[in-house]
């Protein structure tokens, strides 16, 4: 499917049934695979042949939904995890362990921050998170010998912060270590990230590629552009022999484009067990197929609650990055043109009270720790998905008080903005 569009890779990308077989992905809702001999079986445990032996490091159901976000994205090989947290943990533990350091920006998912900052610091890696509008400076300084990798997300979930993307390539190749970007906002049919020098991306799938609100997973993407043995010395979990693997090089053994996600296969989905379910990659598929439908819906009900929120006397700020006047509008432009994504942020004038009223006012938009649905959805994410997080962070990544998330889904825009009208009625600034 290479030399399709990305709208026919959405729908047909992945999979090509051949004469008289399942014309939809077919759901392999089972364990285990037959073998006739115990000496087949052993050639994929030593990773000497390809096939499937247990569910738990790969299925075919979900290697196809996998193969068909790798063409969506432009990269060489992907695969599904059980969530978005657990693609980005894979994609970080796959290249750093104890006494290693990662580079992030500050303005990113909450869950996403307690991850690094809390639990994989237990497992002794270390985290410098930065403003996306930081300095040369201060983005040079972030960088340390045992650094090995930096991180972002495209659009800053709910920050809505637009990521430099080229810049933050260009610096962390210059210090030998792959950008990693999730990419769950933008969705590929608004960014592709690796044309812009990305090296991995990685999705919550739960999000707008599933658009249904269906099932929980992540999926990374490497794009097998990053030289891993041009800097063999930082990545010797792909450089050097894998004893349990019978001392296979990953990089020798699958290439520059193969290396990556098969050792987080290999061994981290191997050791970890975070797998997406059939059932599940079977869902997401049906969602993918409307993608390109769906997201420019969502981006003009994004922009058309934006506007009327910007003119209305009860909002004390807005942002959305494809709103003229935005701090980010020009990054926007430029990495974004065909649109952002449906989610606004917002403050409600008389800060975390009147923000958490005008919630429960609504009617169609419902509150829920979601985001990116065909349902519209709304969260107050002080209090809820970056609950955890001290004052001092929550303003490093970009959170306020008064911040209302408001996910726009695929209804009517009047209908939204009337209803953001009358539950802001019941919202009293004395």
């Amino acid at each position: 499917m290479s030399n399709y569009r990305l709208e026919t890779k959405c729908v047909q990308g992945g999979y090509t049934p051949q004469n008289g077989e399942s014309r939809q992905i077919p759901i392999i809702q089972s364990t285990t695979f037959k073998y006739a001999t115990s000496q087949e079986m052993g050639a994929l445990f030593d990773l000497e042949a390809s096939g499937y032996f247990y569910s738990r490091l790969q299925n075919p159901t979900c290697d196809h939904v996998a193969a068909k976000l790798c063409e969506m994205e432009g990269g060489t090989a992907a695969m599904l995890t059980s969530s978005g947290q657990a693609a980005n943990f894979f994609a970080i533990f796959n290249i750093a362990t104890s006494g290693d350091h990662i580079v992030s920006c500050a303005t990113i998912y909450g869950g996403t921050y307690n991850l690094f900052a809390v639990t994989m610091r237990k497992m002794g890696i270390e985290f410098t998170f930065i403003s996306p509008d930081c300095s040369d400076e201060e983005l040079e300084a972030a960088f340390q010998p045992n650094t090995k990798a930096m991180f972002g997300e495209t659009i800053a979930n709910p920050a809505l912060t637009v990521l430099d993307l080229e810049r933050f390539a260009n610096v962390a190749h210059a210090h030998g270590v792959p950008l990693i970007v999730d990419n769950t906002f933008a969705t590929p049919i608004n960014c592709r990230p690796f044309e812009w020098g990305v090296d991995i991306v990685t999705h919550s799938t739960t999000k707008y590629l599933d658009g249904h609100g269906s099932g929980i997973g992540g999926c990374i993407v490497d794009s097998g552009n990053f030289d891993w043995k041009a800097n063999a010395e930082k990545f010797p979990g792909l450089c050097t022999p894998d004893d349990s693997y019978h001392g296979i090089t990953y990089v020798e053994k699958f290439g520059q484009g193969g290396a990556f996600i098969t050792k987080a296969t290999a061994q981290l989905m191997r050791d970890f067990g975070s797998t997406q379910s059939p059932q599940t990659a079977y869902l997401l598929n049906l969602g993918l197929e409307s993608l390109h439908v769906r997201m420019p819906r969502h981006c003009e009900n994004g922009l058309a609650v934006a506007k009327f929120l910007k003119e209305n006397d009860k909002i004390a700020w807005v942002v959305y990055p494809s709103l003229e006047g935005d701090k980010y509008y020009e990054l926007a432009q430029k990495y974004l043109p065909n649109g952002t994504c449906g989610v606004v942020s917002f403050g409600v004038k008389g800060g975390r009270a009147a923000a958490e009223k005008f919630m429960n006012g609504l009617k169609i938009a419902s509150i829920a720790t979601h985001v990116a649905d065909a349902r519209t959805c709304c969260l107050h994410p002080a209090s809820a998905t970056h609950r955890q997080m001290s004052e001092e962070e929550l303003v490093a990544a970009g959170i306020s008080g008064d911040l209302v998330r408001f996910s726009c889904g695929l209804e009517n825009a009047q209908d939204l903005i009337d209803d953001i009208t009358q539950a802001l009625e019941g919202v009293d600034l004395k």
